[in-house]
């Protein structure tokens, strides 16, 4: 990734969030707080970023994000309705008015032939809405990671613009 890229889109994300006074948490599980990181590079940020839960276990995910046990045990941890959860529930922990949230499998192990390494969840939460998207990446665990925060930043672009 080139990083003077991502901070430019970082800045729009700051850009657009100043424009509404929003206030912007992460939830992150298989990124471990690169998203966060990626954020809070940029000077400025601490105008528009409240903060993040990396909720890396299901116990973390339930206990700090409300994450339903149905919901990880009917769907797993990589879903749909995780993400979800996992996005509303930052934004309700961390008093933000948006949040994103990202679960997957980064590898190289963990993988199923249904959800093969490379899945990634996400989910954008804000006032109007929650928007959801599945990803699957490509390459070696630090790929899949920094394709995850591309995907996003870009996420929070496209809810915010």
């Amino acid at each position: 990734m080139d990083r003077m890229l991502i901070q430019r889109a970082v800045q729009e994300v700051g850009e657009l969030l100043g424009l509404e006074d929003y206030k912007l948490a992460t939830a992150e599980s298989c990124t471990g707080g690169l998203l966060a990181s990626t954020l809070t590079d940029v000077s400025g940020s601490s105008e528009w970023f409240q903060g993040s839960v990396v909720a890396y276990s299901n116990e973390v995910k339930q206990n700090l994000l409300g994450v339903p046990e149905a919901a990880l045990a009917e769907h797993g941890a990589v879903s749909e309705p995780v993400v979800k959860a996992m996005a509303e529930g930052v934004r309700k922990a961390i008093g933000a008015d948006v949040s994103v949230a990202i679960s997957g499998i980064a590898g190289p192990t963990g993988g199923t032939p249904d959800k093969p390494v490379g899945t990634v969840w996400m989910a954008w939460s804000w006032p109007y809405g929650v928007k959801t998207k599945v990803y699957t990446f490509d390459g070696g665990r630090d790929a899949v990671k920094a394709q995850s925060v591309m995907a996003a930043i870009n996420g929070l672009m496209a809810i915010l613009r």
